[in-house]
């Protein structure tokens, strides 16, 4: 098998955070075949249309950090999304990834800083031509206030990681000038972390990837608001077997995910569902069920009301593949983030909330036609902004 545009100067270099899990080690394995068959894995990016001839080379490396102790391909053995005939093609080359153990408990947040800032150091000394962007797919946590630090020294002095790691990636990324994309729920884009990555030039896109469920949610409720059809009562149950469902079976783990697909709906509306009842009848539940692994299932009953109040509902079974949803808006963002920050942007970018439950920044747009709308404006305008730059460097 014969790699595709490995000679080029620039490839993509995704760093994650969790990468032996379902989600990261299929992006793992389609990371490999955009370098030997990208014609099996751009056709399911949004950035093949929205991004030509910005976004970075096909080639994209990776490699990351895991507490698993088992190889990359055996963890993609284990996890069961993808079948061999898939994956084993690759096989060689996922074994040659370097996955690195994470930060040890004992450590304080800097002491985790100062080790995954080398990790990170070292990763990019591996692919010296590649833009490095860090990816954070690490399990749900018990949410934390975070707001009261004021600085980076009162984080590293006063709190203690060991129930948010994720927050040690995100500042050792910034650090090093790299990109981040917070695909959970855990919120690590706390005021004194958006100002240093404002500081250094990063761009930060979050929180909580939006797959499935969510997604078919956003553009249910934006129909049905555009055609002023009262939306009377959501219910949403999720089915999945995977580490995921079995971590969010925590009540206090869950509560950030069912917070922001709930929250969501009544910011698309306008008001708040259930309020002629005097509480919320938008109910989000989320069920651990072994035997469906990674396929996980999503059952949604729409009560609504028409001209002259009259009822009528939706029924709405999604049968998907979480890791096979999730895996191309990764790769997605990653290349979004290589672009924005070549156009100069940091901070959080408001305009990425197309691809996300609870996105990040003033002002990011709702439903979906305008995420969807707001999203084709930042390509545009990414476009024209390094269209001004290479204007500049030529001297015209």
């Amino acid at each position: 098998m014969t790699a595709s545009n490995l000679s080029n100067s620039e490839s993509l270099l995704l760093m994650i955070a969790g990468a032996k899990g379902a989600v990261g080690s299929t992006v793992a394995v389609a990371s490999a075949a955009m370098r030997y068959q990208p014609e099996l894995v751009l056709p399911s990016l949004t950035t093949k249309q929205m991004l030509p001839g910005l976004d970075p080379s096909e080639p994209v490396q990776v490699a990351g950090w895991d507490a698993t102790d088992t190889t990359l391909p055996s963890a993609i053995g284990a996890q069961g999304v993808l079948s061999e005939e898939i994956w084993k093609p690759y096989a060689d080359e996922l074994e040659q990834v370097q996955v690195r153990t994470p930060p040890s408990d004992s450590l304080d947040l800097k002491g985790q800083v100062q080790q995954l800032t080398q990790d990170i150091k070292e990763f990019r000394g591996l692919y010296p031509n590649a833009r490095a962007v860090l990816i954070n797919l690490l399990p749900a946590t018990v949410t934390e206030n975070l707001h009261r630090f004021k600085s980076l020294s009162q984080l590293y002095s006063e709190f203690d990681p060991i129930n948010l790691p994720d927050l040690a990636y995100a500042i050792a990324a910034i650090l090093a000038g790299v990109p981040v994309v917070n695909f959970t729920p855990n919120e690590v884009e706390i005021p004194v972390v958006i100002d240093e990555a404002v500081k250094r030039g990063v761009p930060l896109s979050g929180r909580d990837g939006k797959t499935g469920q969510t997604y078919l949610k956003v553009v249910l409720a934006s129909a049905l608001k555009a055609r002023n059809l009262f939306v009377d009562g959501w219910y949403s149950l999720n089915i999945l077997g995977n580490q995921d469902g079995k971590n969010l079976m925590d009540p206090k783990r869950a509560a950030g995910k069912l917070s922001n697909k709930t929250e969501i709906l009544n910011e698309i509306l306008g008001y708040p569902v259930g309020e002629r009842y005097g509480a919320s009848s938008h109910q989000v539940k989320i069920d651990y069920y072994p035997p469906r692994g990674d396929a996980k299932e999503a059952w949604d009953v729409i009560d609504f009301l028409g001209l002259f109040g009259l009822p009528m509902s939706i029924r709405l079974n999604l049968q998907g593949r979480d890791s096979i949803l999730a895996t191309p808006l990764v790769l997605d963002l990653a290349r979004w983030m290589v672009v924005l920050q070549r156009a100069g942007r940091s901070g959080p970018i408001p305009e990425l909330a197309f691809y996300y439950k609870q996105p990040l920044g003033d002002d990011a747009p709702v439903t979906f036609q305008d995420q969807l709308s707001r999203l084709r404006q930042l390509a545009t305008g990414l476009r024209e902004e390094i269209s001004r730059q290479k204007a500049v460097r030529s001297g015209r």
